[in-house]
């Protein structure tokens, strides 16, 4: 079996609609694709509609959180995405989304940046907009070449000219409430330095010890090194190791299923979730 269990679609920040992902998904080869885009479920109905014959959709979301000052992302899988407290806090993180956006918009526009928030409106569509949308109009402008080249301390990396903070998840408490969802917790691409400051492994450990399932070893953001360090520490801790594309259409270079996760290990996923179980296309895989 060939499983992605990060993805995003134009809910988010992703260039695919939710249909068009997992049609992409299943003539890349994959037999499960997870689809979390961020801090929202919007996509989940149309994906599900939509699901081609042989692949099992995920459902998830990818939760924006912030410990001791630092960005951090929380991939939530197989919630009941209907639990009051969390779906009140995603509504937070979400409803913040537009201000911080306008904001690093301003910002811009303070540094002769000749972006407007039609454009990034324009770029966001019907989504959930955040820094990729603004880093698009970047790239439109002229301003970088490339998504990745907006996120650094020039523009809108964490701490940058540009940037802008967001209400954002404890993580604790989203371990705590994607628990009581139903659900299962894994720290995103917790080592991804180029993005910015990343946490501490002191923080992973408290993680682990507060509940945290697993962590995204196998991510185009870290190189061999890191992933071996990270696959080690799960072992220490035992957590669980994933790997996932981190797949947002055009917007990045990476493909559907460049990156995967073990079947045994999103076997015990499924096995750990209570809140929602994996759906097979018809003929689909039946879940483990």
């Amino acid at each position: 079996m060939r499983i992605d269990l990060h993805t995003h679609s134009t809910a988010s920040d992703g260039t695919d609609t939710p249909a068009e992902l997992v049609a992409n998904a299943a003539a890349a080869g994959l037999d499960v694709v997870a689809l979390t885009d961020h801090d929202t479920v919007g996509g989940h109905a149309e994906a599900t509609a939509a699901l081609p014959e042989g692949l099992t959709l995920v459902t998830g979301a990818e939760l924006s959180c912030r410990v001791d000052g630092i960005s951090l992302h929380m991939l939530a899988y197989l919630f009941d995405p209907s639990e009051p407290e969390l779906a009140r806090e995603r509504e937070l993180v979400r409803d913040d989304r537009v201000p911080r956006a306008q904001a690093m918009v301003r910002m811009l526009q303070e540094l002769d940046v000749p972006v407007t928030w039609e454009q990034v409106a324009r770029i966001a569509g019907g989504g959930s907009v955040g820094r990729p949308h603004v880093a698009t109009a970047l790239v439109e402008l002229g301003v970088v070449d490339t998504v990745s080249d907006a996120f650094t301390p020039a523009w809108l990396g964490n701490g940058g000219r540009a940037y802008a903070d967001k209400h954002e998840f404890d993580p604790f408490d989203a371990i705590r409430l994607v628990k009581a969802a139903g659900g299962v917790t894994v720290f995103a691409h917790p080592l991804a330095v180029k993005r910015g400051a990343v946490v501490p492994e002191s923080v992973i450990a408290r993680l682990a010890a507060a509940g945290l399932d697993g962590i995204e070893v196998d991510h185009m953001d870290h190189d061999e090194p890191t992933r071996a360090r990270l696959r080690g520490l799960a072992a220490e801790l035992g957590l669980l190791p994933t790997g996932s594309s981190d797949y947002h259409g055009s917007r990045k270079t990476v493909r559907l299923g460049e990156y995967t996760t073990d079947p045994e290990i999103y076997g015990e996923i499924t096995r750990r979730a209570t809140g929602a179980f994996p759906v097979p296309g018809a003929g689909g895989p039946v879940p483990a």
